[in-house]
């Protein structure tokens, strides 16, 4: 297969290797750069790279609203990986539940809000695994959801305020707190600066981990903390548009039965960084 020329964006920085032949990428902001799966010949799926490096996860005992189950906060270190610039969109959602299945059926309308550029809510965690079981195995790579430590230290982006905008959130940055009553278009607000939207509010995020009630005991190395955990719950990060911001916040972190589908229930994907 030929090379796919690049998508150039807004840059400041060194140049990077030549892109494997088989994905479209481009430069955003910094350092990082991403690249843009194929889902047919219409509906694509943009990630962004977020490079290694090493973070804080938690909430210090003085971030305000913060909670116990935030804490003890850790060094992590956490490898390159890709992310979904957006949360998954209700029109990347109907391309990928109408591949074949792999354990269950999907359904391909299951959102409250109606909107191709909308986020893909009332999802349960068993269909956000199905949906990237599905997608790694028509792109032929592993895609799965983010960790909890891949979710946080791409939320923070270099950051360790409440928020990647600071200490403080506001309508002008994300969707949150019922002030629009329902989910918006992914990418109206700012993106943090690794190029990623809607970090904070819209929908929750389901995460890979079952619950733990603390960090006690987590690992250190970015990887899903899925020894011990109560199986029972999922995690789910970000907050959405009918939270409040203190749900928003980098370090929140709630649980739910992983087969709740709500209408501010959403996700978004990973995948291990390709050689270049």
């Amino acid at each position: 297969m030929a090379a796919i020329p690049w998508k150039q964006l807004p840059f400041n920085g060194d140049s990077v290797a030549t892109p494997p032949d088989n994905l479209t990428l481009y430069r955003y902001k910094r350092t990082n750069q991403g690249y843009t799966e194929h889902l047919d010949d219409k509906v694509t799926l943009t990630l962004m790279l977020i490079p290694a490096g090493e973070f804080m996860m938690g909430a210090p005992q003085e971030e305000p609203d913060s909670e116990d189950s935030e804490r003890p906060q850790h060094l992590v270190k956490v490898p390159q990986f890709f992310m979904g610039r957006y949360p998954v969109t209700q029109a990347q959602w109907r391309v990928v539940a109408g591949y074949d299945p792999v354990d269950s059926d999907l359904d391909r309308e299951p959102s409250s809000f109606k909107g191709d550029d909308l986020p893909v809510e009332q999802v349960s965690w068993p269909d956000a695994i199905e949906f990237c079981k599905r997608l790694s195995a028509h792109a032929k790579k592993n895609y799965h959801l983010p960790s909890e430590a891949q979710w946080e230290y791409a939320c923070r982006a270099e950051t360790e305020t409440a928020y990647h905008y600071g200490g403080k959130l506001t309508a002008e940055l994300a969707n949150y707190s019922g002030e629009v009553t329902q989910t918006t278009t992914v990418g109206k607000y700012p993106a943090n600066r690794w190029g990623l939207y809607d970090m904070h509010g819209n929908v929750w995020e389901w995460c890979q981990d079952p619950w733990h009630g603390s960090y006690d005991g987590a690992p250190t190395d970015g990887s899903a903390w899925i020894e011990d955990g109560d199986s029972t719950y999922r995690v789910r990060r970000g907050g959405s548009w009918y939270y409040i911001p203190s749900n928003c916040r980098s370090a929140s972190r709630v649980n739910d039965f992983p087969d709740d589908r709500y209408n501010n229930n959403g996700f978004r994907v990973c995948c291990a960084a390709p050689r270049t």
